[in-house]
């Protein structure tokens, strides 16, 4: 598979190897885990990249720190403006600290609190918003507009999804050519810069998105050959209440991804549970995506090298021990 030629403006892995040499000694070249348990659950050998491990606790920081390093020394002293629900907003606020880059984040009321704290943190001027009736796009453009700041989005965005490409790079570095790659889908960043590693390094390696059941847009898109756009999902994934995949990032997952699998909460539940108990590490309910449709066998992984990009571990205590208790 190979992209529409009409796309010249998309990134390719040429972007996500750059991208690679630009965040190198800066991000984390997280472990890949394995577990007999979920090897024998599943009858294959599963591979799990851990960017819960990753610097800001996720894989954004990887996207975040390529897009800001590559902004001019006038747009850099101005500054950079983002909207999201908290992993991009914590990774473009630790990513500007790191680069002397003022940062402007547009975070949802109902964003949780931990993620607000660690963005503040990290040195980011939160503005709140209400997911509900506000429209956080508008608002950056308009910020941007006032501010001189240059908008950077959590995942539409040729060098954010260059960034997130170089997770899916290291993997398949450390381990060799995979049969399936199970990769946690909101808007698609990780997705599309996953799916540009993918045909690059293994090319005959099935590729799956996984998205809340409550919030199929990506698998409605997928299917239907245009956008769907729905109203924000209601799901304990707070990372992918997303409505909506991206301009650039629908392309590319059109063009090479295999299908867009969905997920329930009782199933992410389940997952962060295993994760605990069995491997030893926290991941946050939309890091538990791609392991969940993975081990609910959703496509059977038997007699398969399989890895599973586990895309983050911020998640309130709390809120953990509330999910766990239920």
């Amino acid at each position: 598979m190979s992209l529409p030629l009409s796309h010249p403006q998309l990134p390719t892995y040429d972007d996500v190897k750059a991208a690679a040499g630009r965040i190198e000694g800066v991000a984390h070249r997280t472990p890949v885990l394995t577990s007999r348990t979920a090897d024998e659950r599943t009858g294959g050998s599963l591979f799990f990249k851990a960017e819960n491990l990753q610097r800001g606790g996720s894989f954004k920081f990887r996207g975040a720190y390529n897009a800001i390093a590559q902004l001019s020394p006038e747009a850099k002293k101005r500054g950079v403006v983002a909207f999201s629900s908290g992993n991009h907003a914590q990774a473009i606020a630790y990513a500007g600290q790191l680069q002397g880059v003022p940062t402007v984040i547009i975070m949802p009321q109902d964003a949780p609190a931990m993620k607000v704290a660690a963005t503040k943190g990290y040195g980011g001027e939160v503005v709140m918003y209400d997911r509900y009736t506000e429209d956080r796009e508008a608002i950056g453009r308009r910020l941007s507009e006032e501010r001189g700041l240059t908008l950077i989005p959590p995942y539409d965005h040729e060098d954010v999804i260059a960034g997130q490409g170089t997770a899916a790079k290291e993997l398949f570095e450390e381990v060799g050519p995979l049969d399936m790659l199970f990769v946690c889908t909101g808007g698609g960043g990780l997705l599309a810069g996953s799916a540009l590693a993918t045909r690059a390094l293994s090319p005959e390696c099935r590729i799956y998105g996984v998205e809340p059941e409550a919030g199929n847009d990506a698998q409605q898109s997928f299917r239907s050959g245009s956008i769907v756009k729905i109203p924000v999902p209601a799901t304990i994934a707070d990372g992918a209440q997303t409505t909506y995949v991206g301009a650039k990032t629908f392309p590319i997952m059109r063009a090479l991804v295999d299908d867009i699998l969905t997920v329930s909460d009782a199933q992410l539940i389940d997952t962060m549970r295993f994760f605990i108990e069995r491997m030893k590490i926290v991941v946050e309910p939309t890091g538990c995506l791609s392991a969940a449709a993975a081990l609910s066998d959703l496509v059977s992984c038997k007699g398969k090298r399989v890895g599973i990009i586990i895309s983050g571990g911020n998640v309130d205590p709390r809120a953990l021990a509330g999910f766990l208790a239920g």
